[in-house]
């Protein structure tokens, strides 16, 4: 076993948000108090001596779903753990470490992630507790690596879950209501390298016609356009090295070019910040991301929404969009599109179902935004739409509700778990009434 507890050589990955506010700068914290504890036993005393009381990660949630008019508290400062077990294939890491911060201490263990999301500065507990993914026909999303988890419950006690817990499946993503994640286990797979290309120009036609072969042509497949023309502006291809050995990359693919450098989704944006393309081959924690964890990726100046369909209505739901992209387009940055294999956690958006995700990157004009998000959740409405937990969505409480057979099961170990109602803020209290507290 290689272990690094509490390891001041832990690499540390600049924050992306001032503690006042969320990164974006679109939710301002209302807490009465802030912490930033540095130690368990200290969490553990705050947590038992607060009425409310929120954790926050990196800040990378679009909504207010980390907002509390009691005591927030970030777990940033907690014990900086990255404990490797190489023969069970795990690691143990901080709830307050951010990927970017232990995937390098796996990797130099032979092991590696299942997959990464696009950006390697998020928290691994706030990632896990909203569902957040990366991409791959065949990849849960970064909770369905979690074996284990340690949290402060909200009479300040610490509780143990792993998968043989009948509670398990439900204290995963859970949206910060069971309580404040102290370390999670994480399972892992040999090391592998990733080979990554883009292609520019794929037509819509093109994408209409073969739309799950071009999802699953590599290990992790990442869709951009803007909605303005009848294009997929970018093709992000990741390629598992030996799979198959695709050698050189062709210079056309379904009618896409082979772009000529590196490339950024986001047009006029810095390329510089993003990870290495051209086929170069790397390891998987330096290609699986779309950024580098040593650049902050943009300014923050931004808004995100992201919605959830079973794979199978794709096609469907991309036609259903791209009715409605004349009012789409004006207020976005780029939409990407993504695929997630099902798993069985009860809150995460790919519940039951290998799902297809759209996420869309807005200007940061919430009033100009919130029209269009509602226009596509009614696009979206007769494919059982699920929002990301952690952006911006319009959905009714009733609504969202229908759309998860183990909503009142969560309720349930909610209230079980925090009868005083200690991690419940507004956006909680909206969206899950039967916890009560």
């Amino acid at each position: 076993m290689s272990r690094t507890p509490e390891n001041p050589d832990v690499p540390r990955v600049k924050a992306v948000s001032p503690i006042a506010t969320n990164w974006a700068g679109n939710i301002t914290f209302s807490a009465a108090r802030v912490h930033t504890p540095s130690s368990v036993d200290q969490l553990r005393e705050i947590v038992a001596g607060s009425t409310s009381v929120r954790a926050l990660g990196s800040g990378h949630s679009f909504n207010a779903i980390a907002d509390t008019r009691g005591n927030l508290v970030s777990v940033a400062g907690l014990p900086r753990t990255v404990e490797v077990d190489e023969e069970a294939a795990t690691v143990t890491v901080g709830g307050g470490l951010r990927f970017a911060e232990f995937t390098e201490a796996v990797h130099r263990a032979g092991l590696a992630l299942h997959n990464l999301g696009s950006l390697p500065h998020i928290s691994v507990a706030g990632a896990c507790a909203t569902g957040t993914h990366g991409s791959g026909v065949g990849n849960g999303s970064l909770a369905t690596a979690v074996r284990a988890l340690e949290l402060v419950t909200a009479d300040g006690e610490l509780l143990s879950l792993d998968r043989s817990d009948e509670d398990f499946a439900g204290a995963v993503v859970a949206l910060g209501a069971a309580g404040i994640v102290t370390r999670m286990t994480l399972g892992l797979v040999p090391a592998y390298d990733i080979r990554q290309w883009v292609y520019e120009g794929l037509s819509y036609g093109q994408l209409r016609e073969r739309f799950d072969d071009v999802l699953s042509s590599a290990y992790s497949v990442s869709l951009f356009t803007r909605w303005r023309t009848d294009l997929i502006e970018q093709v992000w291809l990741k390629q598992r090295v030996g799979d198959g050995d695709p050698g050189p990359a062709p210079d056309t693919w379904l009618g896409a070019v082979l772009a000529d450098g590196r490339r950024h989704p986001v047009p006029g944006m810095d390329a510089e910040t993003c990870t290495v393309q051209s086929g170069v081959p790397g390891p998987w924690h330096a290609r699986l991301p779309h950024f580098r964890p040593e650049f902050t990726p943009s300014s923050g100046e931004e808004l995100q929404s992201e919605y959830f369909v079973a794979r199978e209505d794709a096609r469907a739901a991309f036609d259903a969009l791209a009715a409605i992209r004349e009012r789409i387009a004006p207020v976005l940055q780029i939409s990407e599109i993504r695929t997630i294999a099902a798993d069985g956690l009860w809150l995460s958006p790919a519940y039951g179902r290998d799902s297809v995700a759209f996420h869309f990157t807005w200007f940061p004009d919430a009033a100009a935004v919130a029209p269009v998000v509602g226009a596509i959740e009614e696009a979206l409405a007769p494919f059982a739409v699920r929002p990301h937990w952690g952006k911006v969505f319009t959905m009714s409480p009733e609504r969202v509700r229908g759309l998860y057979e183990r909503y009142a099961d969560f309720e349930a170990l909610t209230a079980k778990l925090d009868p005083r109602g200690v991690f419940r803020n507004d956006l909680i209290r909206e969206y899950f009434p039967g916890a009560r507290g």
